[in-house]
């Protein structure tokens, strides 16, 4: 089973494109599938769209009156699957915006890689085949001059990216570890995880960062992101952003332990 999580907030424009989408590529790749997407307090007709799609597809909507933000959005959903799981060696978590941002032919190569025997697969975001604004572009690199060490020895080349699979077994065992009072790889990643976890990029490092020692095998994938579909102004706040890496600069990445996942 494929687990599609999709945190959305105020998405009405975009979310019922993205589950169409979802659909014809999973119809295509013949394998079993369930959509969750968590609506993040919204204030549009995010609902009313949702509500429609769940009559065509195999759709599941979580529903939060208080604003999470995309990290902590996103871990719920995660949990959720981790939690449903009846098969986590074999079942995938996959994470896709619900801006339409990230294309979802895309993660039939990381459900692909899974199934191959990796046990997490981050993006790889596509610079040749992505136009990048200017201001993001230099943010990005700013991102990893500011996190330093915490990039360097990260075990992918983008750690900040959210676009993921995860083998479910991984996910399991980091929530288990941190809910019986495990430590956390970093103190920087407790304060991330602790608190309250709106900035994408840092809550997508620090997630890395709980979630690898319990996977075997990482791999990449690339992807390109699609700016030209975005139908509301971009909610990113770049200074915020940065800001938010700062705690995780002291990140020591654990080499995963024998007999992982």
């Amino acid at each position: 089973m494929i687990h599609i999580c999709i945190p959305a907030h105020d998405e009405s424009a975009t979310i019922g494109i993205l589950l169409w989408k979802i659909r014809k590529v999973m119809a295509e790749f013949g394998r079993d599938y369930e959509i969750t997407v968590l609506d993040d307090a919204s204030t549009d007709g995010t609902a009313e769209v949702l509500d429609r799609y769940r009559r065509v597809l195999p759709l599941r909507i979580l529903r939060s009156e208080q604003r999470l933000g995309c990290g902590a959005a996103t871990e719920r959903l995660l949990r959720d699957a981790s939690d449903r799981s009846k098969y986590p060696k074999r079942d995938v978590a996959v994470t896709l915006q619900g801006d339409f941002t990230e294309n979802p032919d895309d993660l039939v190569t990381m459900v692909k890689a899974i199934e191959g025997g990796a046990d997490l697969v981050v993006g790889q975001l596509d610079r040749v085949a992505t136009v990048l604004p200017r201001p993001l572009r230099l943010g990005r690199w700013f991102a990893r001059f500011l996190l330093g060490r915490g990039a360097r020895g990260a075990p992918v080349s983008d750690p900040i990216s959210g676009f993921r699979a995860y083998r479910l077994v991984v996910l399991r065992k980091a929530f288990r570890a941190e809910d019986e009072g495990g430590e956390a790889a970093d103190d920087g990643v407790s304060t991330v995880q602790g608190g309250s976890p709106t900035m994408a990029w840092a809550s997508n490092v620090a997630l890395l960062a709980r979630t690898a020692p319990h996977a075997r095998r990482i791999d990449e994938a690339s992807y390109v992101l699609r700016l030209d579909p975005r139908s509301r102004p971009t909610r990113f706040n770049l200074v915020e952003e940065l800001k938010a890496l700062l705690p995780l600069r002291r990140i020591r990445w654990p080499a995963p332990p024998t007999g992982a996942s």
